[in-house]
C-alpha cells in the first residue's frame, strides 16, 4: 500500500477457499461448490466491492476442467472469469490448489507435463477474456501440501516419508508453468503463497532442531530461487512476489502445544515479516489470514497494528487477504467454520456480512491512510 506503484487494487484481499483434494476416505473438495460461490461470484465479488476489497484470491479447478487428456472443459471457470471483469475485480488465480485429476501421477514427469499445459491454456483463455494483467499462483503452499500430503499422509496423495519429494515435484511443476506461462503474457505476475511460521525451543539443548525446523518454512522460496536444490531449474527471476500465510496457530513450542499471539514467546509478526523481506528483497503480501468466531476483528486488528509496525522497520506490505472470506464447510467433518466477512449464501446469493469485522476493516483502512502520510519509502 506504500510504495508509488501498488501491486494490487486494494490493501485488503478477499479469499475464496477453493481446495479441490482427496481426502482419506476417498472423497474430492470441491469448496467453492460447496459455498455456492460457483453460482454467486458475481454476487461474491460485488459484497467485496461494497466493503473497499477490490482484490481478491480465487480458484481454476484443473479435476473439472480436464475432464480426460489434452481437453479442457471451461464451463466451471469461464462464469468466474467473466463475474471477475464485469465486476472489475481483480483477482489471483489459484491454478492448483491441493488438487489435480484422478487420471495423473503426480510422481512421475507427467505431472508437471500435464500441469504446464494446463497453466498455458488457463494463460491463454485469460488473455483472451480480458486485458487486464494477469496474476497466478501456480501451486498453492508448497510447503504445506508437501508435509500434509508426503510426509504425514493426511492430504492427497496420502503418504508418508516422502515429502522433501512432494516438494521438489511441486516446483518443478511451479518453474515449467512460470516459464511456460510468460511466453504467453510476459505480462504475468506470480505469487508463490507459503505458511509462515515460528517453532519455539522448550530447551536449550533443542534449539539447534527448532532452527532447522524454522528454516525449513524458506525452501521453497529458495528452491524457486535456484539458492538450493539447483538442478530444480531454479532462477532468480522465478520467484516473483511473496505470499505468507499466517494463522493464530503459525507459532509453537517444538513438538508442543501452539503459542497464544498475547504470549510472550510468541514472535511479533512484524519481526517475521522482517525476516523474508530483508532475505529476499521482494514485494512481500500476506496471502492468508483468518480466525474463527468472535476473534475476528480482534485478529485482524493484531494483524494490521503488525504490519504497521513492519513498515516502520523498513518493510513495505503490499497487502492483507481475508482468508477464507466466506464462511465455508470444514475440510474433514463438513461443520459450519464461521471464519468470513460474509456468511454463508442463501438462494439469491446474498450473504449477510460479520458487522463487527466489516467495521474494523473500514477502521483499519483509515487508520493506514494515515499511516501512509508518514511512512515513505
Amino acid at each position: 500500500m506504500f510504495v508509488q506503484k501498488p501491486l494490487f487494487n486494494s490493501f485488503f484481499h478477499g479469499g475464496f477457499e477453493c481446495s479441490t483434494h482427496r481426502r482419506i476416505d476417498g472423497k474430492r473438495l470441491d469448496v467453492i461448490k460447496d459455498t455456492a460461490h460457483d453460482k454467486h461470484a458475481l454476487e461474491d465479488y460485488l459484497a467485496l466491492i461494497s466493503h473497499g476489497i477490490n482484490t481478491a484470491r480465487d480458484g481454476i479447478r484443473w479435476h473439472l476442467i480436464e475432464t480426460f487428456p489434452g481437453y479442457y472443459d471451461w464451463s466451471s471457470f469461464l462464469p468466474m472469469l467473466r463475474a471477475a471483469r464485469e465486476s472489475k475485480m481483480q483477482v489471483i488465480w489459484d491454478i492448483c490448489h491441493y488438487g489435480w485429476p484422478d487420471d495423473i501421477d503426480i510422481w512421475k514427469p507427467e505431472f508437471v507435463h500435464r500441469f504446464t499445459n494446463f497453466a498455458v491454456a488457463v494463460a491463454k483463455l485469460i488473455k483472451s477474456e480480458t486485458d487486464e494483467i494477469p496474476f497466478y499462483s501456480p501451486v498453492n503452499e508448497i510447503s504445506f501440501w508437501s508435509w500434509a500430503g508426503g510426509e504425514v499422509g493426511y492430504l492427497n496423495p496420502h503418504v508418508q516419508g516422502r515429502g522433501f519429494e512432494l516438494k521438489q515435484q511441486l516446483v518443478c511443476a511451479t518453474i515449467s508453468a512460470i516459464e511456460a506461462i510468460r511466453q504467453i503474457d510476459s505480462r504475468a505476475r506470480f505469487i508463490q503463497a507459503e505458511p509462515l511460521i515460528n517453532i519455539v525451543s522448550p530447551s536449550l539443548e533443542k534449539k539447534a532442531e527448532a532452527a532447522m525446523h524454522n528454516e525449513a518454512q524458506y525452501q521453497v522460496w529458495d528452491m524457486l530461487s535456484g539458492n538450493i536444490c539447483p538442478g530444480l531449474g531454479g532462477r532468480k527471476d522465478l520467484l516473483d512476489i511473496i505470499g505468507v500465510n499466517y494463522y493464530s496457530d503459525n507459532q509453537w513450542y517444538l513438538s508442543g502445544p501452539k503459542i497464544h499471539w498475547t504470549h510472550p514467546e510468541h514472535e511479533p509478526l512484524a519481526n517475521l515479516l522482517n525476516k523474508v523481506f530483508r532475505r529476499y528483497n521482494h514485494p512481500v503480501f500476506i496471502s492468508e489470514t483468518g480466525i474463527e468466531g468472535d476473534l475476528r476483528p480482534q485478529w485482524i486488528r493484531y494483524i494490521c497494528d503488525e504490519v504497521r509496525s513492519a513498515n516502520l522497520q523498513g518493510v513495505a506490505i503490499e497487502g492483507v487477504c481475508l482468508y477464507p472470506v466466506t464462511d465455508y464447510p470444514g475440510w474433514d467433518d463438513e461443520r459450519h467454520c464461521p471464519t468470513g466477512l460474509l456468511g454463508i449464501a442463501d438462494q439469491y446469493g446474498e450473504r449477510i456480512p460479520h458487522t463487527l469485522l466489516a467495521e474494523e476493516i473500514k477502521q483499519q483502512k483509515n487508520m493506514f491512510e494515515l499511516h501512509q502520510s508518514f511512512v515513505k519509502f
